[in-house]
């Protein structure tokens, strides 16, 4: 009889699951788009003429809303949540856990006559209190006060969420302290784009386009993985640090190349179906599903949107994607590495810029040659990624992603940049004194009369690239799977508001003396001499480019523990500060709150793996042991040699003990911390802690693959990869 049947009872369950399919089931996203937000449109039919005046003018402009039009916004809001079966609303947040928040309230007020009534002000909608001092705050406040305050961020639509017992209304706010410091991801966000805003107005005017606002566009791509819920509630390490922190490589993994754009199963496409359907009612607007690398991996891609909108949207997109999956019997997993040996998962962040009107600064054309317009801009942002290379490493800088950067599937952590050929090209015409004409991309012509000649772009994609420019956007490829996309769009909205301020104060200085054209085109050259030092197009993932990139004076900042204290240099701090982004306190802040996460989830990793190896497989392998000594007895008793199983008692047996001696070294490891700052915690957790568990995984990998399978506590790669 074997000593645990646990996995095989999961094993069975999984088999058998069986989700409750509706008949009914309707996809019908033009009718059902935005069902659950109160769009634009909407909150206009239910406000004055007056009042949606003004509203109009705080949503695209920026204008600040008075308190009377907030009154009348508090209504419509109140009404519409109330007729669609709402009774509590909550201004809804995202504190620095990278998670998001909310506290509910009432729609409902008792009055005099021992009754209630249904009441929401222009006061309530502004602002709300919620209790501020179990957030992460780097320093910022005392943990014994408690006062925060919530702001409506009326830039960002409201929403309802759904429970099979009710609705409550969910009010996109900003999160601040009681002296005014950003607790959150939205504030800087807000600040960074009013900072893109204004110094992208400036350069258009140089070029004669008058546009009323300009704000950065985003598209973030989510890939995850889904295991069975057997599985997972099996395994300590997913449930409490996301990452399966022990695990021999299964026989097949990625090897065939097989999975990728596959064909998806069908409980995994019907949970697909469901998940989206709930983002269209939200008016997410997602348009693309596949198979990623990885058995178990998939991803989903939205279309870009207002960056500030597109961070909410991308917070709501991991809430559907998790609540879903437990709809269906999986597990999501959104860690950037929940597998050894596997791809990991990332969040491609598509960036742009783009004018009210539409028109997407990024966007080369036919004749990228003659576009002076985008060459400006793309130039500004290849100087503003070569001159902060060191804040975009430290925007997806935390300890999931350390195991994914570098690894064959994800971008180095050397930040560079991959244009093509075509700009490649435009580039050196530039440096060499003109510009003459653009690679066509022409027709893709595939050797048979029946397939059509296809249109070629310009140039190709480069995967090994952090941070590549994809036709008419930069796609910033580094990104983590399980984190917010705010800080990351942060960075890039306010290292090219510096870079467009530089550009435009050098044009403005040269106008009289150059002429425009002159003066443009001497600042172009200018700046790419410099530049060109982050630009790649090869293979990121070589070992020459790591040599190549040292000689240009690029960073190889390969850990969050190497990356972090660059967020406090001064010219950092300076940056921030200049653009009204973040003060000096709130960048401190940051570093202390991002360097303390990085050594709790550390802490929680080894203290798990521990109890793994201590409670689970030390008394799985001993039984094994056990069994494997009265084998060898018995058959020596009646005269019989048993080499196999001697042999196999011996090294299961050295195995145990090696487990043994991993152990103790992690445990004396952790008893000679010395460090006393959170810096050099992290430091030695990197150096010294990180290396002791990695042995521990090594034995217990070792021992898995020796130990009878029948004897084996944890479900293992083969069953949570391949079961579905």
């Amino acid at each position: 009889m074997p000593h645990t049947t646990q996995r095989y009872d999961a094993l069975a369950a999984a088999k058998s699951w069986s989700p409750a399919y509706k008949g009914d089931f309707k996809m019908q996203i033009t009718e059902i788009f935005g069902e659950n937000t109160l769009t634009l449109e909407g909150l206009k039919a239910r406000l004055p003429k007056s009042a949606w005046a003004e509203m109009k003018k705080t949503i695209v402009e920026g204008a600040v809303l008075n308190i009377k039009v907030a009154d009348s916004v508090a209504l419509a809001m109140k009404e519409w949540a109330t007729e669609k079966g709402a009774t509590h609303y909550t201004h809804w947040f995202q504190p620095l856990t990278g998670a998001t928040a909310e506290k509910h309230d009432s729609f409902i007020t008792p009055n005099q006559g021992g009754g209630a009534v249904s009441e929401f002000s222009g006061k309530d909608l502004i602002q709300g209190e919620p209790d501020a001092s179990s957030f992460p705050s780097g320093g910022l406040r005392p943990t014994f006060e408690a006062r925060g305050y919530t702001a409506w961020d009326p830039t960002s639509p409201v929403f309802l969420i759904e429970n099979p017992n009710g609705k409550y209304l969910c009010i996109p706010t900003a999160f601040a302290s009681w002296k005014g410091e950003a607790l959150d991801h939205k504030t800087p966000l807000l600040r960074s784009v009013e900072s893109l805003n204004q110094q992208a107005m400036r350069a258009l005017a140089l070029f004669g386009v008058q546009t009323k606002r300009v704000t950065a566009t985003v598209g973030a791509e989510q890939e995850y993985f889904l295991i069975d819920q057997e599985f997972f509630y099996r395994r300590p390490d997913l449930m409490t640090a996301g990452r399966t922190l022990v695990g021999a490589k299964p026989p097949r993994g990625q090897e065939l190349d097989d999975h990728y754009f596959g064909s998806i199963p069908d409980r995994v496409l019907s949970y697909m179906l469901e998940a989206e359907r709930e983002l269209y009612r939200l008016g997410i607007p997602v348009k693309t599903r596949h198979n990623e690398v990885a058995p178990g991996q998939f991803e989903l891609a939205p279309i870009f949107e207002n960056c500030n909108i597109a961070a909410d949207h991308q917070q709501l997109t991991m809430i559907i994607l998790k609540k879903i999956a437990k709809k269906y019997g999986f597990e999501c997993l959104m860690h950037e590495k929940p597998f050894d040996g596997l791809n990991g998962s990332g969040k491609h962040l598509n960036w742009s810029i783009s004018t009210k009107e539409g028109m997407n600064l990024l966007e080369p054309g036919e004749s990228p040659h003659e576009n002076m317009q985008f060459l400006f801009f793309f130039t500004a942002v290849l100087r503003a990624a070569f001159k902060h290379q060191d804040l975009l490493r430290v925007s997806i800088a935390h300890a999931g992603n350390d195991h994914r950067l570098g690894a064959n599937e994800a971008p180095p952590a050397i930040i560079s940049a991959y244009i093509g050929e075509q700009l490649e090209d435009i580039i050196k015409q530039l440096l060499n004194g003109g510009l003459k004409n653009s690679i066509k991309s022409g027709l893709l012509g595939l050797g048979t009369p029946v397939l059509p000649d296809l249109p070629k772009h310009a140039g190709d994609r480069n995967r090994t690239s952090p941070f590549a420019f994809t036709g008419n956007k930069f796609e910033f490829r580094a990104v983590g799977s399980n984190q917010s996309v705010s800080f990351p769009t942060v960075v890039l909205n306010t290292i090219v508001a510096e870079t467009l301020d530089e550009f435009c104060r050098e044009l403005e200085n040269n106008l009289e003396k150059k002429g425009f054209e002159k003066a443009l085109k001497d600042l172009l050259v200018k700046s790419l001499k410099e530049t060109r030092k982050i630009v790649f197009n090869g293979d990121g993932y070589s070992e020459d480019w790591q040599k190549e990139a040292k000689k240009r004076g690029l960073l190889n900042l390969k850990t969050t523990a190497d990356a972090l204290p660059y967020l406090t240099h001064k010219k950092n701090v300076d940056l921030f500060e200049k653009y009204k982004v973040l003060n000096e306190k709130e960048v401190h802040s940051r570093y202390e709150i991002w360097s303390e996460q990085y050594v709790t989830n550390l802490t929680i990793e080894v203290d798990t793996t521990e109890a793994i190896a201590k409670t689970m497989v030390y008394p799985a392998a001993v039984r094994y042991i056990n069994e494997l000594a009265a084998a060898v007895r018995d058959t020596k008793k009646l005269g019989l040699k048993n080499s196999g199983a001697a042999d196999m008692l011996k090294t299961v047996n050295n195995a145990l003990n090696d487990l043994g001696k991993a152990l103790d070294n992690l445990a004396k490891v952790q008893s000679k911390l010395k460090g006393q700052t959170i810096g050099e915690k992290c430091v030695e957790y990197k150096d010294k802690v990180i290396p002791a568990m990695n042995d521990v995984r090594d034995a217990v990998d070792f021992l898995e693959r020796y130990t009878a399978d029948d004897y084996w506590p944890l479900p293992v790669y083969r069953e949570m990869l391949f079961v579905k």
